[in-house]
This record gives structure tokens, sequence and C-alpha cells, in this order.
């Protein structure tokens, strides 16, 4: 499966720096089964699940690194920085949008 990560310029920075926001996440205390769908997992059940998800990720002091990482390294599954899976292709696809038509101006 093709990664969905952005394609942007990364800088190199060291492992730790680039890793610790984790120790901080809200997410660390939470069963990592509200994150991640289970095979055949329902619409329905889906929806409430990622509420659940989404209400730790809004009340987390690293949300913003979080989804950050998500879209940067390609996240394909879950819930990361308050973002699902459909969340995150959106926003990457209109991202690739917008370079296209910096591209072509």
């Amino acid at each position: 499966m093709a990664s969905h990560a952005y394609q942007g310029k990364r800088p190199l920075l060291p492992v730790a720096e680039m890793w610790s926001w984790q120790l901080l996440a809200a997410c660390r205390e939470a069963d990592p089964a509200i994150f991640f769908h289970p095979e055949g997992e329902r619409a329905g059940a889906r929806r409430r699940r990622q509420q659940r998800a989404k209400a730790i990720c809004a009340q987390c002091p690293v949300i913003a690194q979080c989804s950050d990482h998500a879209l940067r390294f390609g996240e394909d599954f879950g819930i990361w920085g308050g973002l699902s899976e459909d969340d995150r292709r959106r926003m990457l696809g209109q991202l690739r949008i917008r370079a296209k038509v910096r591209v072509t101006d």
C-alpha cells in the first residue's frame, strides 16, 4: 500500500527530539482500541468510537504535533491528532492540489 504522507522537504532532526512529544500524549493512558478500528466495524460503531477518540485528542497538549506527525509520515490507520483516516486523506488531497496549483502558476 502506498503511503499517503506529505512528500515535501523534511529537515533532519535528532530522533529523541522528533518523538519526545509522544510522552505527553493524552492517549498514552487510553485503550488503543479507541483509536484504531477493528476489522468489520460498522459505520455507527466507527462514528461513536472516533468521537470518543477525538474527545481525548481535543484535551491533548500535543494534538498539533500528533496531527503533523500523522500527515508527514503517512499514518494510514487510526485517529492521530484528532484526525481520522478520512480526515487525513482529505487534507493531504487538498495539500497536493494546492502544490500543483503553485507549480503551474
